[in-house]
């Protein structure tokens, strides 16, 4: 947390158990493309409703993380012999329960919203 209470993020490890993989690079990336996407969702997906229309239409007022803003992301496969599996999705969910935590260790508060936008 900064100065005022913002959360950035400075580094972010993932282990990832995936089966077989076929593109080590390509994976790698997948899991890096799907850390980011959790973590805009984390600090910033918020969607409002005004009057039963959705406010967001596009990137200009849907806020998502920014390259400066980008931690750095290392990437750790498990070695198994299974069959290749997905890596779409499976990096994103645990982002949130991570940076809750992490913003406990700092403060010692107990996130229960989200997004963490101020």
């Amino acid at each position: 947390m900064d100065a005022s209470g913002r959360v950035r993020v400075h580094r972010i490890v993932a282990a990832v158990d995936c089966g077989t993989i076929v593109n080590a690079s390509g994976a790698e990336a997948q899991v890096q493309g799907g850390v980011i996407d959790g973590l805009s969702a984390v600090l910033y997906g918020q969607i409002t409703v005004d009057r039963g229309r959705v406010r967001q239409s596009n990137f200009n007022d849907y806020r998502l993380i920014r390259m400066s803003e980008a931690p750095a992301i290392e990437v750790h496969f498990v070695r198994s012999a299974e069959p290749p599996s997905g890596l779409g999705e499976p990096p994103v969910s645990p982002v949130a329960p991570a940076v809750a935590n992490a913003v406990f260790a700092v403060s010692g508060r107990r996130v229960r919203r989200l997004p963490l936008v101020g």
